[in-house]
């Protein structure tokens, strides 16, 4: 099924290449088949055109999710956040990805996204890193936000 959505998303943006609806059906789909780098570019340029766009912010964020790119994947989700507020899942979502990157002991070592894969980071050792990596998730969140009002503003 997944497979048969990518097939047709693919033909029909041969032909109408910014139609926004079908590129994201294409990423979603490509999410459902376990490719999660090209719905993360299928998706990255949907926002490009439309920022606002929920169904493209929420899943660049499950595929981000899925990439094991968890602080990118919750800068994704407050960006969503931002467009329903109050929604109970999304805010689960959230709180539950951000647990997995706190640290569990003062000196656990954990993996950060921005790390290469196969550096671990001592969070303990370098707190400056995950402050700066912490505020550098606000800021984009910010700068998201921004985005998506003068859109907003626009239409």
């Amino acid at each position: 099924m997944f497979q048969e959505a990518v097939e047709a998303c693919r033909s029909g943006l041969a032909v109408h290449p910014g139609y926004v609806s079908a590129r994201v059906t294409l990423g979603r789909a490509l999410i459902g088949l376990h490719q999660y780098e090209p719905a993360q570019q299928e998706l990255e340029q949907v926002l490009k055109t439309a920022p606002e766009n929920l169904a493209a912010i929420r899943g660049l964020a499950d595929a981000l999710n899925r990439l094991g790119l968890i602080q990118e994947a919750i800068v994704q989700y407050r960006t969503a956040l931002t467009l329903v507020r109050h929604d109970p899942d999304l805010e689960q979502t959230i709180a539950d990805l951000e647990r997995q990157v706190e640290p569990t002991t003062p000196t656990a070592p954990v993996p950060i996204s921005s790390a290469a894969p196969e550096e671990k980071v001592d969070r303990a050792a370098d707190p400056q890193r995950v402050r700066a990596l912490a505020m550098l998730a606000g800021l984009e969140q910010l700068l998201t936000a921004v985005h998506v009002a003068r859109a907003q503003r626009c239409a």
